[in-house]
């Protein structure tokens, strides 16, 4: 979702986002205004006339808060009007991402509820967006329309709660909402958002066969070396591989498998 903002959007995210810390500054709270501002945001996105009046540039930002406070108060936290009501001061390039942006906060504040087990958290989003995507019949449960998202976050609880972090399951159930196209999509985005959160960047790697620890130590040192900070590796055993590794990071493909080198040989010489 970051990726969709732009121009003054772009700029009124990075202020939020910077701003939270100091209104939300201990992991606790975070977790409660996470939920919050996830509820907030599918009120903005269902809400037209609210979210026009929110975004409407004519409208000073002081009869915007105090819309905001009258809505959201008493239902909501402190911390989470102080943010909903600085998001509704500042400038949209359009007016739906104001909720995105709200729900992109929100996601972050859960991340700070992780704490120092963000590596955790990243691995276990990953892990979750695997068990989706290679599990049919999970996969259908949690995009069938004929179930209500309260059935779906019940399943997804099912499979979590006491197994991954608080802060996972969270964000498991926070991809129904159907912001995003899919289910996996809303996991990966997250997971991004938990890697740079804490300065890193996320790199997923198909190999043969499992990499041994020192094996991998060296492959994250080796890319952080070259993209000049610390990366996290999703690591996607593929025995169909004909040797080596394939690295996709950002926009970067690095293809080192046998498979990948055969297709470079056979477009140079159709070349």
């Amino acid at each position: 979702m970051t990726s969709s903002f732009r121009g003054a959007s772009a700029d009124s995210v990075a202020g939020l986002v910077e701003e939270l810390p100091q209104v939300v500054p201990s992991a606790d709270s975070a977790s409660t205004v996470a939920d919050e501002l996830f509820s907030v945001s599918q009120t903005v996105r269902a809400e037209g006339s609210l979210r026009r009046f929110a975004t409407d540039v004519s409208v000073p930002a002081e009869a915007k808060a105090g819309l905001v406070r009258q809505v959201f108060g008493g239902k909501v936290s402190e911390a989470t009007l102080t943010l909903v009501a600085s998001a509704v001061g500042r400038r949209w390039t359009a007016g739906r991402d104001l909720a995105d942006a709200l729900e992109h906060l929100g996601v972050v504040s859960a991340v700070r509820a992780a704490d120092d087990q963000a590596a955790r958290l990243s691995d276990e989003l990953f892990a979750f967006s695997q068990t989706v995507k290679d599990n049919p019949a999970l996969r259908d449960a949690l995009s069938d329309p004929a179930r209500t998202l309260e059935d779906k976050a019940g399943l997804v609880r099912s499979l979590l709660e006491g197994k991954a972090h608080p802060a996972t399951v969270v964000l498991a159930i926070q991809s129904l909402a159907g912001t995003h196209r899919t289910v996996g999509v809303a996991l990966a985005e997250y997971q991004k958002v938990a890697a740079e959160a804490h300065g890193r960047g996320v790199a997923t790697v198909r190999v043969a066969r499992e990499l041994s620890d020192d094996e991998r130590g060296r492959l994250a040192g080796a890319l952080s070396r070259q993209y000049g900070r610390p990366v996290h590796l999703n690591l996607l055993v593929e025995p169909a591989l004909l040797g080596g590794m394939r690295v996709e990071i950002g926009d970067d493909v690095i293809d080192g498998t046998v498979s990948g080198r055969l297709d470079d040989a056979r477009r140079r010489l159709a070349g």
